[in-house]
């Protein structure tokens, strides 16, 4: 045993003693290394018992996702494929072109968005779930939501086409049942300028109205996008004019159109009230309806363009030729006047200028019943017109076109068609006698179908004469504009109601051609049952509430479509019209 003093005390161990202390030394050096490997050991063992669990813990947690991956691709559960699913079970074709004007200014395109459907397997509490759904989405039914949570289906639809904001608040609930899809929304930058046009598509993307519709096959999925003739510049300043007649003359109703007489394409189609296909809940019948190509209307007076044309073209009459315009026409129980009554005998150019219901009848008697009608089926005005919708109206024709139906033809009463049919034949008369089929497609220098002549050029050129003597000499004096030369005839006629014409319920409408001398355009413009106003001293006819539309319309568009305002240049021919008419009544 070894005995330890102070070192003050300590004294030189002897040889045993050294030996004995040899051995301690080196037995302590060795000690603490013995308990240092001790402790290695035990935390290495620590240690790798920790790694097993982990790794075990892992492997479990990628199993159950492996396993849930494999239950959601394989078996189906989730349903996202089948959401993606029409009824009949076909994939749905999830891109649309892309729609644009003439001048490619976007008028429809898609949107990515998400869309928002449950499986209510996963819901634990349906009623807790929809009341923190409605609350981010209020326009929901909760009751509803519930229901839906509480099926036992495994896929349920609860909002399609999210906002980024509703899709960040929905996620924010929390709700492990709630989850998203991919998909595509239409949308329509213009809203609702072009809505008859354009027409929309549904939830699906399905087009349901309009080129939406009309073309379907060629959007769905194309590639390049669908140019349309129609000039959305134009388009919105026809829409802003005839609204401000609607509200000024507390109208129902009103409808425009543009055209291009050299080629047909459709420059603007207007019908109000419209629809902003953004928003389906805006449509109604009324919003839906269009008036421009599915409404049928007695256009009135404008139908004088016609049986003068034609009357002229045939040789019935010539402009030095007249009708005694002094008593109304007894026919039967009817009887044929006029609204401002001359009681003079009037030369063709006045019968027209003054639109004498009672000249035009006469005219349309040395014409004939089989030879004006088959004038108007030229014109395209007996059959349903060709054009890119489905929202298209056929004309309406008496059955029998006896004497007392040609008279009242020949002014407008007795047919009735759509402002389509009357915009293209207008066309006709003024562009050196075409017809030109209507077109809502751009179309290029060789696209522009076969035409059909009607009247002959030199008919056109008298015709252009007489329109623009209406503007510049009669009825319609409110469409014209300093440095344009325009050309028109007023209509309005009585709207039948119940089967009878109603006197106060009025169609008003313009048609007209500009520049007159090398038309290039051709409007139509209706006002639908509008009221007389103190501005107008009372009266509600074409001459006020539309041909004011024209007006106003030349002057914003016609310097954006290239039409420069002109000096007035000699017109010998207009000037010789002149002769034909008297200066006692001015």
């Amino acid at each position: 045993m070894i005995r330890f003093r102070s070192r003050d005390t300590i004294s030189a161990p002897g040889a045993a003693q050294s030996s004995a202390l040899r051995r301690a030394a080196a037995l302590g050096r060795h000690a603490p290394r013995v308990e240092m490997d001790g402790h290695v050991k035990q935390a290495l063992d620590m240690g790798r018992t920790r790694l097993v669990i982990t790794s075990a813990l892992f492997f479990l947690a990628f199993s159950v996702v492996g396993l849930r991956l494999l239950e959601v691709m394989a078996l189906n559960q989730g349903q996202e494929p089948r959401a993606a699913r029409t009824a009949d079970h076909a994939p749905l074709h999830m891109e649309r072109a892309d729609i644009l004007d003439r001048n490619g200014v976007l008028l429809a395109t898609n949107l990515a968005t998400a869309s928002l459907y449950a499986n209510p397997e996963m819901i634990f509490d349906a009623a807790d779930a929809a009341r923190k759904l409605v609350r981010v989405l209020p326009d929901l039914a909760e009751a509803e939501v519930r229901a839906k949570l509480s099926s036992e289906r495994s896929f349920v639809w609860l909002r399609r086409n999210l906002t980024p904001r509703q899709q960040y608040e929905v996620n924010r609930l929390g709700v492990p049942g709630f989850q998203f899809l991919r998909e595509e929304r239409r949308i329509y930058p213009h809203g609702p300028i072009v809505s008859h046009v354009l027409g929309l598509a549904d939830v699906d993307n399905n087009g349901i109205a309009g080129i939406e519709k009309s073309l379907d096959d060629a959007i769905r999925g194309g590639t390049d996008p669908i140019r349309l003739s129609i000039d959305v510049r134009v388009q919105s300043i026809l829409r802003t004019e005839i609204l401000k007649q609607i509200a000024a003359f507390r109208a129902t109703g009103g409808a425009g159109l543009m055209l291009d007489v050299r080629s047909g394409e459709v420059i603007a189609m207007v019908s109000l009230p419209d629809f902003d296909p953004n928003t389906p809940s805006s449509l109604n019948p009324d919003t839906t309806f269009n008036r421009t190509t599915l409404g049928v209307y007695e256009m009135g007076s404008t139908f004088k363009t016609f049986t003068t044309a034609q009357a002229l073209d045939i040789g019935v009459v010539t402009l030095e030729d007249g009708y005694d315009a002094s008593e109304p026409i007894r026919v039967a129980r009817f009887t044929i006047t006029d609204f401002k009554p001359k009681k003079r005998f009037l030369t063709v150019p006045e019968i027209f200028m003054y639109s004498s219901n009672i000249g035009t009848a006469k005219m349309a008697l040395d014409i004939g019943a089989e030879r004006q009608r088959a004038f108007l089926g030229q014109l395209g005005l007996l059959t349903t017109p060709s054009i890119e919708l489905p929202e298209v109206g056929s004309p309406l024709v008496p059955a029998y076109w006896r004497d007392i139906a040609t008279m009242t033809i020949s002014y407008g009463h007795g047919v009735s068609v759509t402002p389509l049919q009357l915009a293209s034949a207008v066309g006709a008369v003024v562009n050196g006698g075409e017809l030109h089929p209507a077109t809502l497609l751009k179309r290029g220098p060789r696209d522009h179908p076969a035409s059909q002549r009607v009247i002959s050029p030199a008919t056109s050129e008298t015709m252009r004469n007489l329109l623009r003597l209406v503007v510049e000499r009669g009825t319609g004096s409110k469409a014209a504009v300093p440095g344009y030369r325009i050309g028109g005839k007023t209509g309005t006629s009585e709207k039948a109601v119940n089967g009878r014409y109603e006197g106060s319920a009025l169609l008003s409408s313009f048609v007209a051609a500009f520049p007159i001398d090398d038309p290039r355009y051709a409007v139509v413009v209706m006002v639908d049952d509008p009221k007389g106003n103190k501005d107008s001293f009372g009266y509600a006819t074409g001459g006020w509430t539309a041909a004011p539309v024209v007006a106003a319309l030349v002057r914003q568009a016609a310097p954006l479509l290239g039409v420069a305002p002109e000096h007035t240049a000699a017109n010998p021919a207009f000037d010789d019209l002149l002769t034909h008419v008297s200066t006692a009544d001015h």
